[in-house]
């Protein structure tokens, strides 16, 4: 089921964050993401609209918009590969007329993940925190 954000998520939501950003990132210190968790919590998850992917019995997964860009999406990492972030972007492209993102260039799982669900790559930035090369795509 997807259903939208509830205050009670948060903490779960920043732990799937958390554990699913130290394996999908591990070209950055986990320390980062560690680091960064209270910006999590505290600004970036409030600041979005939110949608949470649940089973019977616990959050596996979420999706955050801003406005028409994908500013996360996330799967508790045990549970990737089962159709769950599929889902979310298909709920999102529903409600969203247009659909932007960045992914990490290095997180090439991740970037072929959107091209399987209609993403083309718009082009490549430097992303200011890590230094990182980003991906921007556009569902087409």
């Amino acid at each position: 089921m997807i259903r939208a954000f509830a205050e009670n998520d948060l903490d779960k939501l920043v732990r799937i964050w958390l554990d699913a950003s130290v394996v999908a990132h591990d070209f950055i210190p986990a320390e980062y993401w560690k680091e960064k968790t209270e910006d999590m919590k505290r600004v970036y998850l409030p600041a979005s609209q939110t949608f949470v992917y649940q089973d019977e019995t616990e959050v596996l997964g979420f999706i955050s918009m801003v406005d028409n860009y994908i500013a996360a999406i996330f799967v508790k990492p045990e549970e990737q590969g089962r159709g769950i972030g599929k889902q979310l972007i298909e709920f999102v492209k529903r409600k969203y007329p247009q659909l932007t993102l960045g992914v990490y260039s290095k997180n090439i799982k991740s970037v072929d993940f959107y091209k399987k669900q209609g993403f083309v790559i718009t082009g490549e930035k430097v992303e200011e925190n890590t230094g990182e090369m980003e991906t921007l795509m556009q569902l087409s």
